[in-house]
């Protein structure tokens, strides 16, 4: 989608913030009446049935009514969709909305053209119930024939056009590049860069872990636990803004630079998951040891680098031109002769036991990426020669 800010003014922002009320509504309502759905019982409304049945609502509650039926039919659309999918198996099954999380609606159909350029700098759309709203244009408006409004957690508002933007042309040169991720190194290229994604300063930080000891103490419910809470969510904003910013940086130069790019194909959300709890055999109710806290600064510093959104925008910006290569035993094995052995890698130096070859464990595991080493469980892989041995016979005579 194409994303841009949205400027609303306080009257508006209280009517936009109502839409998102009453769409959460919609689809909450709509989750209750799917969970109720058995195999051997009867089967729950459909959007037909759901449509009849919120235009009974809305005569009978007037703050409903007050709302945009647009909005709130295109709510049990977006739900409607959401079963089929789970029902076919491509997606989990459809969860509770909640306030101050899940906070958009969606505009389809001829509404959702009624957008105007005022200026080179600013356009407006016409929002149902609510007016004409100010939009920052930070680049062309694409023609889309929906959009959705959203906001955050901090309280910014955004407007996303339903239009998918045109990869970039590959250059033409035939240049393969491999990239290995990390999280000392966020990305490590086959030419030897090293890129990192810009984190949290140190005063940031500090007044993380101060705004979370402030928040334990502070009474739920609380004026004050509230303001605490916008400060911490303010901050994430922040550093997720970083992130993102240079995802999109990076991945863009990478596409308009290499025709081939190889990342590692690695399952981030299986890497970040919480260690499982180990009982103690000799003290029923007890547990072990797990690591837990060790592993949870190492997810931290997973996500904080972007792993999985710098391959996702990798694979929008150059369609059909991003390989997945497996990351079996790619930072063990050398990058000039192809011994693989543990003790080649020693933190971030490379140090190749057969043929002495130094380099940045990172950019030697992103040469072998690109030249798409990679080697099984049992470390079958072609053999390979040092550059400076000579040729050597096969069988004996």
């Amino acid at each position: 989608m194409s994303r841009y800010r949205l400027y609303p003014a306080s009257a508006q922002a209280a009517g936009l913030l109502a839409q998102c009320g009453h769409a959460r509504y919609v689809w909450n309502l709509a989750v209750e009446q799917y969970s109720m759905w058995t195999p051997d019982g009867h089967p729950t409304p459909g959007f037909v049935e759901q449509a009849r049945q919120l235009t009974e609502a809305r005569a009978v509650f007037g703050w409903l009514r007050a709302g945009s039926q647009t909005v709130q039919q295109q709510a049990l659309r977006d739900f409607d969709q959401a079963r089929r999918n789970h029902l076919a198996g491509s997606h989990h099954r459809p969860t509770w909305r909640k306030a101050g999380q899940h906070e958009g609606f969606r505009i389809v159909g001829p509404q959702a053209g009624r957008v105007e350029q005022v200026s080179r700098k600013w356009a407006r759309v016409l929002v149902p119930k609510v007016g004409w709203v100010r939009v920052r244009v930070s680049r062309a408006l694409p023609d889309a024939k929906s959009y959705r409004i959203t906001r955050d957690r901090v309280g910014r508002w955004h407007i996303a056009f339903a239009a998918v933007p045109d990869p970039i042309p590959p250059p033409g040169t035939g240049e393969v590049v491999g990239i290995d991720r990390g999280v000392t190194v966020s990305a490590a290229l086959s030419t030897g860069e090293l890129l990192n994604c810009p984190g949290s300063s140190e005063s940031e930080r500090r007044r993380l872990v101060h705004l979370q000891r402030r928040l334990a103490r502070a009474q739920r419910g609380s004026n004050r636990r509230k303001r605490v809470k916008a400060a911490i969510a303010n901050l994430h904003a922040r550093a997720a803004d970083r992130r993102k910013d240079w995802v999109e940086k990076t991945s863009t130069d990478l596409a308009r630079r290499f025709d081939v790019i190889r990342v590692e194909d690695l399952r981030v959300p299986q890497m970040t998951r919480r260690p499982t709890p180990k009982p103690d055999p000799a003290r029923p109710g007890s547990y072990l040891p797990n690591r837990r806290r060790a592993k949870a600064g190492l997810n931290r510093g997973v996500l904080n680098r972007g792993w999985g959104l710098l391959v996702q925008r990798l694979e929008h910006k150059g369609a059909g031109r991003v390989e997945r290569i497996s990351p079996a035993y790619t930072s063990q094995t050398c990058s000039r002769c192809g011994h693989c052995a543990p003790g080649n890698r020693e933190n971030q130096a490379f140090r190749c036991q057969s043929c002495g070859h130094s380099d940045h464990a990172d950019v030697n595991a992103a040469i072998n990426i690109a030249a798409g080493r990679a080697v099984s469980a049992r470390r079958d892989k072609p053999v390979r020669m040092s550059v400076k041995r000579e040729p050597q016979l096969t069988t004996s005579t």
